[in-house]
């Protein structure tokens, strides 16, 4: 576990709080209290275009057995558009396991063998929200530090955009935040 903050990649600290962890074997669990009202929030979950801002579009039937297809485009993130010899694309499809507007939406992530599934979880305080992830059936270490680094980038520019300001890079964030999760985790 890091000490204290830790430099951003645009200069900005990063808070140890903003860091998600391993609670149980297979399970990456990260937490952001965002600006509300909740039906916001849940709308950058849910709404294609908005979800695409920060984390990727497609389809997505919102009820329990509803299809999920997520279609990513990580250099659409960011200003910064150069991926560094990673896949900037691809797409992930899968099933609604729980969906409980504004406040609870899981789904299946990929397909057999290794499918996982994505949990949110959305709690009101005051003006501001609580958004939890929690990953499950992750398999394997580099699969888990791929996923946390993933998750806190992700969350990282849906934090800029709901407060307001420029997203941070999503390349440079990405690979900082490997590097930090594979000492961390």
């Amino acid at each position: 576990m890091s000490d204290g903050p830790k430099k951003r990649g645009d200069g900005l600290r990063q808070r140890d709080d903003e860091y998600g962890e391993v609670r149980e074997p297979e399970t990456f669990r990260i937490e952001r209290l965002l600006p509300g009202p909740i039906e916001r929030v849940w709308s950058y979950l849910t709404e294609p275009e908005k979800r695409r801002s920060w984390f990727g579009t497609g389809r997505m039937e919102l009820r329990a057995g509803g299809r999920v297809e997520l279609k990513f485009r990580f250099s659409e993130l960011s200003a910064e558009t150069t991926p560094p010899t990673k896949v900037d694309e691809c797409e992930v499809t899968g099933r609604i396991t729980r969906c409980d507007p504004p406040h609870l939406l899981s789904y299946t992530w990929g397909s057999e063998p290794d499918v996982s599934e994505v949990t949110f979880e959305l709690t009101p305080q005051g003006g501001e929200v609580l958004l939890v992830i929690t990953h499950r059936r992750i398999g394997d270490r580099g699969t888990m530090i791929s996923v946390a680094s993933g998750w806190h980038t992700h969350l990282g520019i849906l934090t800029d955009l709901l407060n307001g300001g420029k997203p941070r890079p999503f390349w440079t964030t990405k690979t900082r935040m490997e590097e930090e999760y594979g000492e961390r985790l």
